[in-house]
């Protein structure tokens, strides 16, 4: 079994087998500004669900597998990337959500839809880049006001312009990846209620 395939099939097993709860599980999005590391954008998974289950903390986002001209003439091979820490450190943490067991698990579904290994890992920047994938996460949550044209390929503003859409239904962040990371209780701790928000910064990170 591939690797991300080996990954996620047993959570994918175990959220199939219980009924809906609400999660613990909490899907924060990132930003990091343009530059020669990829991906731009991408998403974290940290907690466990109130279900039960292995505690998460992982980040991933999508990406070209290689950077070359061909980029700008259509599709190319694309891959999940899994940000290292010290690239989350360098990001920005925009907003944040608290799943129920039910958008945990299509978030699942979605990652193993865009792998290599089990799914379309077709990279297209114009149609099927990083912001893409993160929108399809976000409209997975039931997020609206997810359509910015302008900003596809501006990830730090296409982030902040689905937060504004979506006041009082994400929790905002606004801060630098290693500020944030700091600010994490641990693992397992209560979560914020789903549908709550709670201003950490306004800084325009």
């Amino acid at each position: 079994m591939r690797p991300l395939l080996r990954l996620l099939a047993p959570l994918l097993l175990w959220l199939a087998s219980v009924a809906p709860a609400q999660a613990a599980v909490t899907i924060t999005f990132w930003s990091h500004e343009l530059g020669n590391s990829f991906p731009h954008t991408f998403f974290s998974l940290r907690g466990v669900a109130d279900a039960g289950g292995p505690p998460v903390d992982s980040y991933f986002g999508f990406t070209a597998r290689s950077v070359s001209p061909a980029l700008l003439f259509g599709s190319v091979a694309g891959r999940l990337d899994r940000p290292t820490p010290g690239y989350v450190s360098g990001s920005d943490a925009q907003f944040s959500v608290v799943m129920t067991d039910a958008q945990y698990a299509d978030i699942l579904a979605l990652i193993a839809g865009w792998s290599e290994d089990t799914g379309d890992s077709r990279y297209d920047l114009g149609t099927r880049n990083c912001i893409h994938f993160v929108k399809e996460a976000a409209s997975r949550l039931g997020l609206t006001g997810l359509d910015h044209p302008r900003l596809m390929r501006k990830p730090r503003s296409y982030l902040k312009a689905v937060a504004a859409a979506n006041a009082g239904r994400v929790t905002l962040i606004g801060r630098h990846g290693k500020d944030h990371l700091a600010t994490l209780p641990p693992i397992g701790a209560p979560a914020q209620p789903a549908g709550t928000i709670s201003i950490t910064s306004s800084s325009d990170s």
